[in-house]
């Protein structure tokens, strides 16, 4: 299992009215390190034949976060079927390691031209591993 990993400081306009991070912004950041992972790991001609959509997101909020606080993102894929990947991100508190949300998404992988379900071929699987 391949670990991609983030980290960044907490901005001003990651946070909501309570001056917490949003949750629509952990939302965005689960979406913005799955994509850069799959981006590393992959070659422009793979991201040319396969896009992803969120089939389904399952997000745990354990502490928030507040400006300036440090974050870590850590993601890796849980497990793959068929055309279904399903993606675990932790978000940390980087000074102090405590989870603040633990997120499970199910990615479906299309075909980038039908956008029809694709069973997520094997060498692209072996590249997360």
């Amino acid at each position: 299992m391949q670990t991609y990993t983030e980290s960044f400081e907490v901005r001003l306009q990651d946070l909501d009215d309570l001056n917490h991070v949003n949750n629509v912004r952990y939302v965005e950041w689960i979406q913005e390190i799955s994509k850069n992972h799959w981006q590393d790991v992959t070659t422009e001609e793979i991201r040319k034949d396969m896009v992803w959509v969120v089939k389904n997101h399952n997000i745990s909020y354990h502490k928030s976060a507040v400006l300036g606080d440090s974050i870590e993102m850590n993601t890796y894929i849980k497990s793959n079927k068929g055309p279904i990947s399903t993606r675990v991100v932790e978000i940390k508190d980087n000074k102090t390691g405590q989870l603040l949300v633990n997120a499970h998404t199910e990615w479906c992988l299309l075909d980038a031209k039908t956008f029809r379900p694709k069973r997520i071929p094997e060498s692209v699987q072996k590249l997360f591993e």
